[in-house]
């Protein structure tokens, strides 16, 4: 028994251990930008390790050097409620929880009736839908691998309360917009806008801004498809939004 409550003791000690870390490593975010993320490092590793060279495109730009388009666009197909949530939206958590049931729902039916024919054609498996928020989405990269356990998705929800509780709506977009993937070795708006458009991040018109915010949930498969319809008409419908979005 001695053992066990000692071993116990050693665990949850860990466990504070490693919450201390991190609100160490949050308040310096505060005013030091993060110089890379735990998913910039996987990234980029896996790149070297199929091409044989490192491939990381970044430049930092400050908020303001950051053009209000992006900013509105990001938010407008991310996280429209960005700046009223504490870090979490329940209600879109709800919406992705629903949408995700009825895919599996539906999926499983398919199999089902795959399953009864003699040559069975492959079931695609259900696409899932995040209801993260971006400072959900910034507390994965930062530090978080992307392993689905409810022991990690526990980890987000302290780490985004502690991004939002330290570190303020502004600075998070600043250093989410600064740091997410916008295709394969491209991380951070700078380095997007050279790749895509050949100018800086603060000159991005408001289309071009919505295209690059349609493309981050999927910006290695947008990458290989920019004339793809379902960008040029999602972009569209950003666009369209943009003018209702607040800037934290």
């Amino acid at each position: 028994m001695k053992v066990f409550l000692r071993l116990l003791g050693l665990v949850l000690l860990a466990g504070l251990s490693l919450q201390l870390y991190f609100v160490a490593r949050v308040a310096t975010m505060a005013v030091l930008n993060p110089q890379s993320t735990a998913f910039q490092r996987s990234e980029a590793y896996l790149i070297a390790r199929h091409t044989g060279s490192l491939k990381w495109h970044q430049q930092w730009v400050p908020y303001s050097g950051l053009s209000d388009h992006l900013k509105r666009a990001v938010i407008a197909s991310e996280d429209a409620g960005f700046v009223e949530h504490d870090g979490v939206d329940v209600e879109a958590l709800e919406k992705a929880w629903e949408k995700n049931a009825q895919a599996e729902q539906r999926a499983e039916k398919s199999a089902s009736r795959a399953s009864t024919k003699p040559a069975a054609s492959r079931v695609k498996p259900p696409k899932i839908v995040g209801g993260s928020t971006i400072t959900q989405q910034l507390a994965k990269n930062l530090f978080l691998s992307g392993e689905r356990t409810l022991l990690r998705k526990g980890q987000e929800l302290v780490l985004t309360v502690l991004l939002e509780t330290l570190l303020g709506k502004q600075r998070i977009l600043e250093i989410y917009l600064n740091s997410v993937e916008w295709g394969e070795g491209i991380f951070g708006a700078e380095a997007a806008a050279q790749h895509y458009y050949h100018k800086a991040a603060a000159k991005l018109t408001a289309y071009e801004a919505a295209r690059l915010a349609v493309m981050l949930p999927r910006p290695r498969y947008f990458e290989t498809r920019l004339n793809s319809g379902y960008l040029a008409s999602r972009a569209n419908t950003i666009t369209a939004r943009m003018g209702d979005v607040e800037l934290p």
